[in-house]
């Protein structure tokens, strides 16, 4: 029996979506499904949740719980990643409130900023355990990772981890329909292209029946500019640089220098930034899932629609040998989009089948490289600290980080992340 293996299974919504996905994919039934958490209490919640899915999907895969990390990876054919480390508390709490009390406000901190490297670097160890694990016993397995910080723990498993590698956001196939909806356009016949880096990729064609529609979109959205909306960071961006970015608002706010400055306080009004997002979006989910868990975990009824998360689609191209196209984090090996490094992990429109993943080049213009490069040096930098556990390169990307340099000294910078490295103790490795 084949296997997908499915570690971080105790999210119990997004394993719903993913592996509710596969149960309704004809070429992926007799799998099984092999589920791992640290979590053992939502591990189980999750394997109930799924037995009602299986038995009202009447779909014929076997569901396994796990607690022993290489044995859900044994033999598995495709493996996929949605784990946290260092959870809402106590990491989350601290990315946020230690530089607080340097005077540096974040939104998301999950990608990069001084919390994203900090969640790269207690996450990172786990997943090269991880790739030592299917080296050992799933050697030829695909690792589809949709952990974040996405571009660093991709672009670290596909340089060091030695396993096929592919890394998968949402943000990608949902930014059209979200830019045209907002607009008041129609979505229907409409083409697009997307290319650049994770959370920062650029739709750089869209067009509808053969029309370009960046003329009209532009159009309107100077007009929504006169308005407070929940997208302004995006469209203050197309302005300036020419082109939509992929990801929200909010996320972009702190991956430039030009927005959330303890200078000029009101640019946080004027583009109705949401300071803090993160934390009070993991404390409403804490809440939420108190009052959601029974009717999710015990619904007798529970059923799917199979979702637009890529994971499904791609194990369904693999078995089958039927091409689809996806947007994926690779490698930019031999310079995919040549404008930017060959060791950065860049999101760029992949054919997949039964050979694997089949990244596509891309020329971006020059000024939505120069912003993916901003990013890009952090992530690097992040990556070399992880993998030398060197204390000077932390203070270095998080010297290099836009949004950081922007607002603390150096001497600043280095005192935070010494206070970040303290206050997260054991959940990083000893840095020298």
């Amino acid at each position: 029996m084949s296997k997908i293996t499915f570690l971080g299974a105790g999210s119990t919504i997004f394993a719903k979506n993913v592996l509710g996905d596969s149960m309704t994919v004809p070429a992926l039934q007799d799998f099984e499904f092999a589920l791992f958490d640290i979590d053992y209490e939502r591990l189980k919640d999750s394997e109930t949740m799924l037995k009602n899915l299986k038995k009202n999907l009447n779909s014929s895969v076997n569901i396994v719980v796990y607690t022993d990390r290489k044995e859900a990876l044994r033999g598995a054919k495709y493996v996929i990643n949605a784990i946290q480390v260092g959870g809402y508390d106590p990491s989350t709490i601290i990315d946020f409130e230690v530089p607080k009390k340097y005077g540096l406000r974040q939104t998301i901190a999950d990608t990069v900023g001084v919390g994203g490297i900090f969640r790269s670097l207690r996450t990172i160890p786990v997943m090269m355990d991880f790739a030592k694990d299917m080296q050992e016993v799933c050697p030829d397995a695909w690792f589809l990772n949709y952990t974040n910080p996405m571009a660093v723990l991709t672009g670290t498993m596909q340089r060091y981890g030695g396993i096929k590698t592919v890394g998968l956001c949402h943000s990608v196939q949902v930014c059209a329909d979200h830019l045209l909806k907002d607009l008041d356009m129609p979505a229907d016949n409409v083409q697009w292209k997307i290319a650049g880096i994770n959370h920062m990729a650029w739709l750089l064609e869209i067009s509808r029946n053969g029309k370009d529609l960046y003329p009209e979109i532009k159009k309107r959205a100077l007009e929504r500019q006169k308005t407070t909306h929940d997208d302004m960071i995006r469209y203050e961006l197309m302005q300036r640089f020419g082109y939509y970015v992929t990801e929200s608002s909010e996320h972009n706010a702190e991956y430039h220098p030009y927005f959330i400055k303890s200078s000029y306080p009101e640019l946080i009004d004027r583009f109705n930034i949401p300071l803090d997002e993160y934390p009070r979006r993991c404390v409403n989910q804490i809440e939420e899932w108190k009052e959601m868990r029974e009717n999710l975990i015990n619904d007798k009824d529970l059923t799917h629609k199979r979702t637009y998360e890529y994971g499904s689609y791609i194990m369904e191209a693999m078995e089958t040998d039927v091409p689809i196209k996806i947007g994926g984090n690779v490698l930019n090996t031999g310079g995919l989009i040549s404008n930017l490094p060959d060791k950065a992990c860049v999101e760029v429109p992949c054919m997949v089948d039964a050979s694997g993943v089949a990244p596509t080049t891309v020329e971006l213009p020059e000024q939505l490289a120069a912003l993916n490069r901003t990013n890009i040096n952090t992530q690097l930098l992040t990556i070399e600290a992880a993998m030398t556990q060197k204390k000077e390169h932390i203070y270095q990307a998080a010297m290099l980080d836009p949004h950081t340099s922007a607002e603390l000294s150096i001497d600043d910078i280095v005192s935070l992340c010494d206070d970040l490295i303290e206050a997260h103790g054991d959940w990083l490795p000893t840095y020298k």
